[in-house]
């Protein structure tokens, strides 16, 4: 049996700094934006080279308040991929803007730089790039675009952390990160979290005053905010896992590696596509299959774990059905729904599991099978 992803075994890795964290966090009587938070953030901006982190509630509160403290709202316009997790629609439309989908580069499943100019117009404010399952968006012609058409543009690197783009970290490489610290992601709390990195020193300001109420001095609410604070005992948490970002990362790698090196061969099997510039953490490990119904039999009768990310594409959801955008209209992100199928991959899953899913795919793949 090889699950899809066991987090137990992160927490018997760290289980004595992680107790003493909470320990700590427990016997020091102050719970909410405290010294742990103050040290996470610190610690984690540095990981990330960026000038200020700010902690957050969770992945996407980080995005929707990145926009509001754009000033983004109602009849704007914010750019996001068509091929996505539904959260980066959703803190577009929790700002009341709109969120207009440009089709990704099908052998990445990120945004497609080429396609995002037919897309701007006289009300677009931002583009919202994803670094889609662990791999880095190409951002340095986002960027271009974004400066030709004065637009923000705000990273979601959720799937991401410690990911380099030629060199640079994500997180770093536009004016804004909003990254979620879920437990199933490379860095994960026990609960939800998230944060926000960016050298922005404005930008900095304002998030830490919409994240408490829209309040710097207590009672003094001097905008609209909301409550979204990374609680002391996740930030604490996140303190001890940290170090050993990126030694999972590495882990993660070196599995991606055995089944780049072994899918090839495989028919009706597209293994994914890393750019050369790209150096992803493989937060997902996913394929493309031609007969996905038939692989994940097979994967079920060998007891091993999958999962498909995501099987309906933002705009196909009930949610987003107001944008009256039909099935059809946005061919790519549906091509993808359709054949995608993440395998597992975890910075405590073997190497030798990464061969018995291989072997069942081959086997699914045969004729005879």
């Amino acid at each position: 049996m090889i699950p899809f992803l066991d987090l137990r075994p992160a927490y018997a890795e760290l289980k004595e700094g992680i107790d003493a964290a909470m320990l700590r966090v427990a016997a020091s009587g102050w719970y909410v934006l405290g010294a742990e938070v103050a040290a996470f953030e610190q610690e984690f901006a540095a990981y990330c080279e960026a000038k200020h982190c700010i902690g957050l509630g969770n992945g996407l509160e980080a995005l929707e308040l990145v926009l509001r403290a754009w000033d983004i709202g109602a009849g704007d316009e914010v750019i996001v991929p068509s091929s996505t997790y539904i959260a980066t629609w959703l803190a577009v439309s929790a700002t009341g803007a709109r969120p207009v989908p440009v089709e990704p580069d099908l052998r990445t499943a990120n945004l497609d730089p080429e396609l995002v100019a037919a897309a701007i117009t006289p009300r677009t404010r931002a583009i919202l790039p994803v670094h889609l399952y662990g791999q880095p968006a190409d951002m340095d012609p986002i960027m271009e675009l974004a400066q030709r058409h004065d637009l923000k543009v705000l990273e979601d690197v959720a799937q991401a952390q410690g990911a380099r783009y030629k060199g640079r970290r994500t997180g770093t490489l536009a004016h804004a990160g909003a990254f979620s610290f879920f437990p199933t992601k490379n860095i994960g709390a026990l609960g939800d979290a998230g944060a926000v990195t960016t050298d922005d020193d404005r930008l900095a300001d304002r998030l830490r005053t919409l994240r408490n109420y829209g309040s710097k001095v207590k009672y003094v609410n001097i905008e609209p905010g909301v409550n979204s604070r990374l609680d002391e005992l996740q930030a604490a948490i996140l303190r001890v896992k940290l170090p050993a970002l990126d030694v999972w990362n590495d882990r993660r790698r070196a599995l991606a590696a055995r089944y780049l090196e072994r899918l090839p061969g495989i028919p009706g099997i597209e293994a994914p596509h890393v750019p050369q510039w790209a150096d992803p953490v493989w937060h997902l490990f996913t394929v493309r299959c031609r007969d996905r119904a038939r692989v994940t039999a097979a994967l079920d009768a060998a007891k091993i774990g999958w999962l498909i990310h995501y099987p309906i594409p933002p705009h196909l959801q009930q949610a987003y059905e107001s944008l009256g955008i039909k099935r059809g209209a946005l061919p790519l992100a549906e091509r993808i729904a359709d054949s995608i199928l993440s395998l597992p991959i975890g910075p405590h899953m073997l190497g030798a599991h990464v061969d018995a899913v291989i072997d069942v795919l081959r086997q699914a793949a045969s004729p005879s099978s």
